[in-house]
């Protein structure tokens, strides 16, 4: 409701204004700007939150020290040299946490938890803690290069996935039971792991302190977040461990930096209502009231901006912020949507100009700011969908709640206890409740309702309600639009394969009186989040359009909607394709043409008359996109459908000779001429495919008299991995008529490795597709620039040229 109104409400009301900050006023008067749309709105953002950054390092900055590199940090590590004698700023502590040993013989030694000792993966640049264990104890050093042991380096002290360590002192196993209890006994402490410094020419990586480590322990918030979350919500990882309140997310120095500037969000309020009523505005409005736009308003729409500014530190500054040793940053928060267990964390620096700093918040709010569109007011409301009062008719888009897949109002309380304590006054009326509200949230989550058949019984009647108030409401004339970025769970069963979050939830929408008249894949989400294939996380957000079904449609029956799938799906499918949907998200996308089908009927009956379900309808769609798929095989030529199948059997590892040469023969080639094309490797009695990265380097499509789809697809994965997207241009200009083949072959591969579960190789045919517009356009580019050169080159002396 709050990034709603600061969207549509905040930005309208002010539109077209100056800055009231005293600087950037009289600078454009001078300078003769124009403060159009949100531009005046989004300085006065930029001006009061560098004056809230300033003030906090005046209140706090004795908490994030500088680094000094003594003499005795160069004698250890002469790469340091350079810095001799210098302060260095702080971009981020790394800290592991500690349990007492669980050997007796070492029961007072506070041993690490620590998932990798790497600081720094990049090639070249590499940095890694080395543990120094003694009789007296342990202690951290920091080396840089490669480690000599770099599986012991990326492993830690961690002996297997989940909470399985070894005692840094005796080698002993730490077991997760182990470790569970000395949490829930509030005995996990956490020890400084190294510090990371911004050095002349990147990241500089330095042993830990005495001293830096005590200034981070003595710091004393005062005030905690100590409302408790939800042990058993959905994504939460950490209640196992002694951790019972958002405060507990928190180091006490993150704490005294999250209140310092959640309180000076109030005081920078005051200051703004100061300068707007000396720029001229009213000071008798009411704060944030609809038809106010006096200065308490002006004030008010300011401090909610810096108050997000406030939850993007957060977001960057908790204890399950992991470091990136490649990317050399600390992670946020919320990489996904849960708060996962982190062995060991980076506690960034707010005051820095570094990942994790306030001032970098608040300029990137600006920026958004200045971007949102300020023509027409809008409103936002908190209500609840179910019970609604029907309003006059309307176009309607929205994105629902994702069945039993993430719990959105118990994570939200992450920040919503640090928006309340910064805007509690601002806008009451929105945080009246000391918590997000939760009953009503239309989740399937058992642990709330009682069992999972409860709990889907609530998601379906309140989605239910909610659609049928969503179908009253929207205008005749348009569709209604719900995105739903949910990968389908497949399970299996006598009816073939479904999904239960989308069974459920289309089974709310149609029983609501829509039908479903197609699917947009729009790419809504980031590239580089966390969320990985396993997960059920999509590439695009797939959005249904629904519109309301005719009171009068027709009685169908399950062979009718089979034909009509088997006529009208393949179309869509190639339509689909065409338009580059990735394979990742192929199978959702299919959903809207397979379900326009199945909706265009009232009922869908059986012989016997009983009625098809949306289970039944969806295990039908995806038997129909499987067969099309594989349909598409007869496109390929025999050594790709070879090794297209002998992937589904092996993927990437050695099987029988005999087993390949009986393939072979079936699909009409030979092992020794896939051998020659370069696409096997057959040795003792043995055949595998070869890897992208064994293909050879100089291979050249125009060549290669057994030019094949598999050969193509792979090499690309090869120089796309080498080289980035203008290599892989390079090559595709040379793939003559193979090139469409290759990217039909990719999403086959793609089924073939989900179905598998082989994440990297799906992950390599889905990238592959996602890149595939921008391979394209750089080949034609490249074309053109080589074709202007020729001619160039053919007549230099010509004019024209």
């Amino acid at each position: 409701v709050l990034i709603n109104k600061a969207m549509i409400e905040l930005p309208p009301k002010f539109a077209g204004r100056p800055p009231v900050h005293p600087q950037a006023r009289s600078e454009g008067e001078l300078l003769g700007a124009k403060w159009t749309g949100a531009r005046g709105l989004a300085e006065d953002v930029r001006y009061y939150g560098r004056w809230m950054r300033e003030e906090a390092e005046r209140r706090i900055g004795h908490l994030y020290p500088k680094v000094a590199v003594t003499d005795e940090m160069v004698r250890e590590r002469p790469d340091l040299r350079r810095y001799a004698g210098r302060e260095l700023t702080v971009i981020a502590w790394l800290w592991a946490r500690t349990v007492k040993s669980p050997n007796p013989a070492f029961a007072q030694a506070e041993v690490p938890l620590v998932s990798t000792f790497m600081l720094s993966t990049k090639q070249g640049k590499e940095a890694y803690v080395e543990p120094v264990v003694g009789p007296g104890g342990y202690r951290f050093t920091v080396k840089v290069g490669a480690p000599p042991d770099a599986a012991a380096a990326r492993a830690g002290t961690k002996l297997a996935r989940g909470a399985n360590f070894r005692c840094l002192v005796s080698g002993v196993p730490i077991p997760p039971d182990y470790i569970r209890a000395e949490g829930m006994a509030g005995r996990i402490g956490v020890r400084l792991l190294a510090i990371v410094a911004e050095g002349d020419r990147g990241r500089t990586y330095v042993a830990p302190t005495v001293e830096h480590e005590a200034v981070a322990l003595d710091a004393c918030p005062d005030w905690t977040p100590d409302l408790e979350f939800f042990q058993q919500a959905l994504g939460f990882r950490v209640g196992g461990y002694g951790m019972k309140t958002w405060g507990d997310l928190f180091t006490s120095r993150q704490l005294v930096a999250l209140n310092t500037f959640s309180d000076l969000v109030a005081a920078t309020r005051d200051r703004i209502r100061q300068h707007a009523v000396a720029a001229g505005l009213l000071d008798d409005g009411r704060p944030l009231h609809a038809a106010d736009d006096g200065a308490i308003a002006y004030a008010d729409a300011v401090s909610v901006y810096l108050a997000f500014a406030v939850d993007k530190v957060a977001d960057r500054n908790s204890t399950v912020c992991a470091w990136a040793s490649l990317r050399e940053h600390a992670r946020n928060t919320f990489g996904r949507q849960a708060i996962p267990m982190v062995w060991d964390f980076a506690e960034s620096n707010p005051l820095s100009e570094s990942s994790g700093n306030f001032e970098g918040g608040i300029s990137s709010i600006g920026s958004s700011i200045a971007s949102l569109s300020s023509r027409l007011l809008g409103r936002s409301d908190q209500q609840d969908a179910r019970a609604r009062d029907s309003l006059s008719a309307k176009i309607i888009s929205t994105d629902p709640p994702y069945y039993d897949n993430i719990g959105y109002a118990d994570l939200s309380d992450f920040f919503y206890v640090w928006l309340r304590r910064s805007l509690r006054s601002v806008i009451p009326d929105i945080f009246t409740t000391i918590a997000v509200p939760k009953v009503e949230e239309i989740v399937a989550t058992p642990i709330r309702h009682g069992t999972a058949a409860q709990a889907e019984a609530f998601f379906m009647n309140s989605m239910t309600q909610a659609m049928k108030r969503l179908a009253q409401e929207t205008h005749p004339a348009f569709p209604t639009t719900i995105y739903y970025a949910f990968k389908q769970a497949e399970s299996r069963d006598d009816r073939g394969v479904s999904s239960t979050g989308w069974e459920t939830f289309l089974e709310a929408v149609i029983s609501s009186g829509f039908g479903i008249s197609g699917t947009w894949p729009m790419r809504t989400e980031l590239s580089r989040r966390m969320r990985g294939m396993a997960s059920n996380a999509l590439a695009s957000s797939i959005v249904l359009v629904c519109r309301r079904r005719p009171d009068d449609a027709p009685l169908g029956s399950r062979r009718e909607l089979i034909d009509a799938l088997k006529e009208e799906l393949p179309p869509a499918l190639v339509h689909l394709q065409r338009g580059n949907v990735a394979p990742v998200d192929l199978a959702q996308a299919a959903i809207g043409p397979g379900m326009a089908i199945f909706t265009r009927y009232a009922k869908v009956l059986h012989g016997a008359g009983n009625r098809v379900t949306v289970g039944e309808a969806l295990a039908l769609i995806n038997q129909t996109l499987d067969e099309i798929l594989a349909a598409q095989e007869g496109d390929f030529d025999t050594d790709s459908r070879w090794a297209l199948a002998w992937f589904d059997q092996h993927g990437f590892e050695a099987g029988e000779y005999g087993s390949a040469e009986t393939l072979a023969t079936a699909k009409n080639t030979s092992v020794s001429g896939m051998v020659q094309a370069g696409i096997i490797h057959s040795q003792a009695g043995s055949v595998r495919l070869l890897r992208p990265q064994e293909l050879p380097a100089d291979w050249d499509p125009a060549t290669d008299d057994r030019l094949t789809a598999w050969e193509a697809v792979h090499h690309l994965i090869r120089v796309v991995g080498q080289g980035g997207e203008m290599a892989a241009a390079a090559l595709l200009r040379r793939l003559r008529g193979v090139a469409g083949l290759a990217r039909e072959l990719c999403y086959r591969l793609y089924t073939v490795s989900e179905r598998r579960k082989r994440a990297a190789e799906a992950l390599d045919y889905n990238g592959l597709v996602k890149s595939w517009p921008e391979i394209s356009r750089l080949a034609v580019t490249e074309a053109r620039l080589r074709q202007t050169e020729l001619s160039l080159n053919a007549d230099p002396g010509d004019p024209g040229n």
